[in-house]
């Protein structure tokens, strides 16, 4: 634990402060616990990088943590040698841009080429660029859905995947051995682009990009067929998805789009949500109110760096029902598996990779399918290392990937979630149906009649202040070490413990669970349920998966309920 009142002194004592962030610092004195959270302990750079509140202090996002965390990159660079290049995107967050150009005078300082977007972009056209200028490193400032004095700091490396846990350890340790304020290498972003070290680049990313993203469309007539007719409402709450998913969804051929004018505004205050995040229902109030007065049936919204899609959708009864990104992933998965059969585009050795913690469902339809479907941890970088495997060894044909928090990639082009890509397919898989006479509700409802009903609920957990992290951590641990015997009235007939790598049936008998080694536990019930418990990556908070199956909607709907209710019981919550 850092010695936070002398941290908090060396602040408040260097000359060269920014007077923003002097002068915050100097509202908080005083404030023994204020000064204790802001100190104390430095934002912990890992594969996700960094994240957090906007605000002074080694705890916080600021230019002098990016500054720090980019000479980490710089050094992560040199040290792998090969080409000295990096490419640097950002969202509509408060700061990113700022945090963008601070980590662009950084790595040219450092000597390394750097290209910086002209204006905030999709986190998967960053991952794309990546590869497509050859560049040895990316580095997008956001936090995705996250609220909004949040901002943060993602690092990719050259397969446009982010880094792993070694290139994060090297990082971080980098990060340690420099001053925060005069360890960064750094000069003017005018210097840098006279010199040529730094190159702002834009619209010949985004038509390469659109390129491929127009390429993943199967059924290419199926938006222009109904185009007269078919309307789609989008809202990218004013985020990076604002220029490119509305010129996707025209260039496939989409004429009626209805934009959210209020929400198309880059905005990182996000004026008119509670929360950017497309999970959640409140946010598409506009979204809905301007669908009811055209008659759409449909509805779209990003998060703030375009990587997450949201879908809204009428109901027979005419309600408006938001779709859970499980329901997302397996209406495309289906969708992607029907149409190319349809197009003879299925390869034989096809596979899709899913999140751990995702819907069952897509198990299912995959065995059905004869499709290999492959799990991962939770995070899209596993899923994109599994479409670098694949290339290297040919063994699948990557064809889908998706998790439960709405992220999903169709194609190999990028090595993240892509909500651009995403939007495009389900506006195609919309208009497909439509001209059958069919909306994307009915399809859902006739996926669960086909496979059986699935209900997933996700929960989070939150343990904020300083001891958050110890608590998650203890919480977990008292499971692993006291497991229970039943839950919500069925017997636990499993138990995964991904932290050994371990599995232990009831009747004794023990397994692998052939995945990488995290802090992450599933129990198997005798109705088939399973409940996952994590701790989540970016954030002081337990995440909790209940995963049911039942004969009818409220059978399922009731088992993940009763499941949810029963851990938080035993986590004492």
């Amino acid at each position: 634990m850092t010695d936070y009142s002398a941290e908090y002194k060396k602040w408040l004592s260097y000359g060269g402060l920014e007077e923003e962030l002097k002068a915050e610092l100097e509202e908080i004195s005083g404030n023994e616990e204020e000064i204790k959270e802001r100190f104390c302990e430095p934002l912990s750079f890992g594969t996700a990088g960094l994240r957090g509140i906007i605000r002074a202090g080694i705890n916080g996002m600021n230019i002098y943590t990016v500054a720090q965390a980019t000479q980490g990159i710089a050094a992560l660079v040199k040290k792998e040698n090969g080409k000295m290049s990096a490419v640097i995107a950002s969202d509509t967050r408060i700061k990113s841009d700022l945090f963008s150009e601070i980590s662009a005078r950084v790595l040219a300082a450092n000597g390394i080429k750097t290209y910086i977007f002209d204006a905030p972009r999709p986190t998967p056209e960053l991952s794309f660029a990546v590869r497509f200028l050859g560049a040895k490193a990316g580095i997008n400032i956001t936090a995705s859905h996250n609220p909004k004095m949040y901002n943060g700091y993602k690092a990719y490396w050259e397969d446009g995947v982010q880094i792993s846990p070694e290139q994060a350890k090297t990082v971080s340790d980098e990060m340690e051995k420099i001053d925060i304020f005069e360890g960064a290498k750094m000069i003017s972003f005018d210097e840098g682009v006279k010199n040529g070290l730094i190159e702002v680049v834009g619209k010949e990313i985004d038509e390469a990009y659109l390129e491929k993203v127009l390429n993943e469309r199967i059924h290419k007539d199926a938006v222009p067929d109904v185009a007269e007719t078919f309307k789609v409402v989008y809202t990218p709450f004013h985020g990076a998805g604002a220029k490119l998913v509305p010129e996707a969804l025209k260039r496939a051929g989409l004429k009626k789009l209805y934009t959210v004018d209020e929400q198309m505004t880059p905005d990182g205050s996000f004026p008119t949500v509670k929360s950017p995040n497309p999970e959640e229902k409140e946010g598409f109030y506009l979204a809905i109110e301007l669908a009811e007065k055209n008659g759409c049936d449909l509805i779209i919204g990003t998060d703030p760096d375009s990587d997450r899609v949201g879908v809204v959708v009428k109901a027979s009864d005419g309600r408006y029902i938001t779709l859970t990104g499980n329901q997302i992933g397996v209406m495309l998965l289906s969708y992607i598996i029907e149409a190319r059969k349809l197009n003879n585009k299925l390869p034989q050795n096809a596979a899709v990779v899913k999140s751990i913690v995702s819907t069952r469902l897509a198990d299912a339809i995959c065995e059905k399918n004869g499709v290999t479907l492959i799990n991962v941890l939770t995070g899209f970088k596993y899923i994109g290392e599994k479409i670098k495997e694949f290339e290297e060894t040919n063994e699948y044909t990557y064809i889908f990937g998706f998790e439960e928090s709405h992220g999903c990639l169709s194609g190999t082009y990028a090595r993240d979630k892509d909500a651009v890509c995403a939007s495009m397919l389900v506006t195609e898989m919309a208009a497909y149906y439509a001209k059958k006479g069919q909306s994307l509700y009915d399809v859902l409802q006739n996926l669960f009649a086909e496979y059986g009903y699935y209900k997933e609920i996700t929960g989070n957990i939150v343990l904020p202040g300083l001891g958050g992290i110890e608590k998650m951590t203890s919480m977990i641990e008292k499971l692993r070490n006291n497991p229970p015997k039943e839950i919500a009235g069925e017997n636990v007939v499993k138990i995964a413990d991904f932290k050994t790598g371990k599995t232990v049936s009831c009747d004794g008998k023990a397994g692998e669970t052939g995945l990488p080694k995290t802090n992450m536990l599933i129990f198997t019930l005798s109705d088939g349920s399973d409940v996952i418990i994590r701790p989540s990556g970016t954030e002081p908070k337990i995440k909790l998966y209940c995963l049911a199956k039942g004969n009818t909607e409220k059978e399922a709907e009731d088992k993940a309920d009763n499941c949810s209710e029963s851990m938080k019981k035993l986590l004492g919550i």
